[in-house]
């Protein structure tokens, strides 16, 4: 009997199944997008106006309109609902909007400890050069130091020459 080898090797992966039910697929990056939107709106004067004459016509229309054409007739429970929705909604929205700015504050955050580190090198090979620079300025011959200097060989020059002038006089 000629034995069975298997069907799958080590060395290669298996074949994917299908899953019966698809996950739902998103792209995180809208998605995010979308969350610092409504974070951003909900932090203006105009979400806090619309929400205000919101509540103002839902209470008005509920205490104010016949019996039959009121839709929150208890203590506005409904109306407690609708905002404890919303408020549940806006709160992970808000949430995945500032953990996006604390990543970009973290990238910005780094990218600026590389510029402060490279201007530090910077400052400090330039330092360097000054002080290289300063020793070298030391060991060279300055205008003042020339003109002192072709002073007095101006001085030792017309010496020699009056001296050589007395001894021809005196020589003759």
């Amino acid at each position: 009997m000629a034995e069975r080898q298997p069907r799958t090797r080590l060395d290669t992966p298996k074949e994917a199944r299908r899953p019966l039910v698809r996950r739902p697929s998103y792209d995180a990056d809208a998605f995010g997008v979308f969350a610092e939107q409504f974070a951003r709106f909900m932090g203006t004067a105009r979400f806090l106006l619309y929400m205000t004459l919101f509540v103002l016509v839902w209470v008005g229309w509920n205490l104010v309109a016949p019996p039959e054409a009121r839709f929150d007739d208890y203590p506005f429970i409904f109306l407690t609902l609708m905002l404890s929705l919303q408020a549940s909604y806006a709160a992970p929205l808000i949430l995945l909007a500032q953990n996006r700015q604390e990543m970009r504050d973290k990238v910005v955050a780094e990218q600026d400890r590389q510029a402060n580190a490279r201007a530090h090198a910077d400052m400090e090979f330039l330092a360097r050069e000054v002080a290289s620079l300063r020793m070298a300025v030391g060991e060279v011959a300055t205008r003042d130091f020339l003109r002192s200097e072709l002073r007095s060989l101006l001085q030792d020059l017309e010496e020699r020459a009056r001296q050589a002038d007395e001894d021809d006089a005196a020589s003759a």
